[in-house]
């Protein structure tokens, strides 16, 4: 039932009712919030941290360092995207938080094209995974405020 009263909202947005277009924008904002920051936390810890998945091994050792080098760039990329997940869940509202979360999302994409170009036609590739959560930073970014960028950092 609320379902349908959102879909309408959606339908007809203008003429909604302000008090549900603040509940709807509310709404958007967590959701977006809870899975940007999610995916930034979840891909630093389980692939990297807790468990090197063979696909980022892979991509880390074709930039040309051993494997001890490697390792290590893994393990701070892991501890980075975690610091970041959580930069984004405190600092959501904070646009250049945001825009480093777009950056960062197309800038992966872009690695693994050049360093691993097969993994683009995959099931579950970096396009399919990154470009989602590229407009859910849309919508915080759309939501942030501009004075909170000053005293945010």
């Amino acid at each position: 039932r609320q379902l349908l009263v959102v879909y309408f909202c959606w339908l007809n947005f203008e003429n909604t009712p302000e008090y549900v277009q603040k509940e709807i924008k509310l709404s958007a904002v967590l959701v977006s919030r809870i899975l940007v920051s999610f995916a930034w936390v979840y891909h630093g810890l389980v692939p990297k941290l807790l468990h090197i998945a063979p696909l980022e091994y892979q991509m880390s050792s074709n930039l040309g360092f051993n494997h001890e080098t490697t390792y290590i760039l893994i393990k701070l990329a892991g501890i980075s995207e975690i610091i970041f997940g959580c930069l984004v869940w405190w600092q959501y509202k904070n646009k250049l938080v945001i825009a480093s979360s777009i950056i960062g999302l197309l800038a992966l994409i872009i690695a693994v094209a050049a360093l691993t170009p097969h993994l683009i036609v995959e099931a579950f590739n970096p396009i399919t995974t990154n470009l989602p959560l590229i407009g859910l930073s849309f919508i915080l970014w759309h939501n942030a405020n501009d004075n909170d960028n000053k005293k945010s950092l």
